[in-house]
């Protein structure tokens, strides 16, 4: 039976370069001993959750942290307890990981777990980490399709979302199964913003929903990977209710597509997450690959680009 006091708790993921990650297993005497998790502890009173990360770090491991970026937020309902808990990723720290408390380190790749079993409330992260940072929206409508395909070729993109609202069915159809043919066998997964029920036997890895279809669902649709635009924390939350993979939260900056839509800001867009989601959140709106850092400061996954993926 679990108790009615929620415990807060932070976690980190330490980041490589390469995107490889670091887990640690529970010690001896610790609930869960022998699980693999990505390690961290309580929130004590008084401390800020990136002071807690920091002091657990440091404990547990012997290296201090400092650079890591809020991330995602989670609660989970364990026997013995319920935990508020706090994800951040750790870009830099100092010194080497040493097992203080008597626990094993491994570093993973996203997507390739040689360790088991997971904490269960760590265990649903590992498929966020499987996102890319940089995250591509098509638009053939614009620049036309056989220019749009011969950008896809020029960079291995993680995610690609085709947003192609002027198609119909049948010229939609063609676009994607070659837009597929070039993103998918480079390891990138493809989304398709459009009717779910459009999307049956295509060669897609997920739907991306508008805010129209996001509003008008009660279920999540049976895809891997489900995505959706998102304007605030409103829907922000819409979307974490329905269990979906991420969300794009726009417009950060001025856009073409959106011309004097209301901005949010990168304040507005940190406000929105500020009491924590449980899903990466994309920032989208007037930005470019290199506004990644300030993107992570602000509590985002990564940045998603249109007109600046292609340019």
């Amino acid at each position: 039976m679990t108790s009615d006091k929620i415990i807060d708790v932070v976690a980190g993921a330490l980041m490589r370069p390469d995107g490889s990650f670091m887990l640690g297993s529970r010690p001896e005497g610790k609930p869960y001993a022998g699980y693999w998790e990505f390690p961290g502890g309580k929130v004590e009173a008084g401390e800020t959750p990136l002071e807690a990360l920091k002091r657990e770090f440091h404990e547990e491991m012997g290296i201090v942290v400092t650079a890591a970026t809020p991330w995602l937020t989670k609660v989970h309902h364990y026997e013995h307890a319920s935990v508020h808990l706090r994800f951040f990723r750790i870009w830099d720290w100092q010194g080497e990981p040493q097992p203080r408390e008597g626990q094993d380190f491994a570093w993973q790749r996203p997507g390739q777990l040689t360790v088991e079993p997971m904490l269960p409330a760590n265990g649903p992260i590992l498929k966020s980490l499987r996102l890319p940072s940089h995250y591509a929206i098509t638009c053939a409508e614009e620049i036309g399709v056989e220019a749009q395909l011969a950008r896809l070729t020029e960079r291995e993109w993680g995610m690609v979302q085709v947003r192609e609202r002027g198609m119909g069915r049948a010229e939609l159809a063609d676009f994607v199964a070659r837009a597929a043919a070039i993103v998918r066998p480079r390891g990138g997964k493809l989304v398709v913003n459009a009717d779910p029920a459009w999307l049956e036997g295509w060669p897609v890895d997920g739907v991306h929903l508008n805010g129209a279809r996001l509003a008008a669902l009660d279920a999540r649709p049976d895809f891997e990977w489900v995505g959706a635009s998102v304007h605030n924390a409103h829907e922000l939350a819409r979307a974490g209710q329905l269990g979906l993979d991420y969300a794009l939260l726009s417009p950060v900056a001025p856009t073409a597509t959106h011309p004097g839509a209301a901005l949010l800001g990168w304040d507005g867009f940190a406000g929105c997450l500020k009491d924590g989601v449980p899903l990466p959140v994309y920032a989208l709106g007037g930005l470019k690959a290199h506004d990644l850092d300030v993107a992570r400061r602000h509590g985002a996954h990564g940045v998603a680009l249109m007109r600046g993926a292609w340019r």
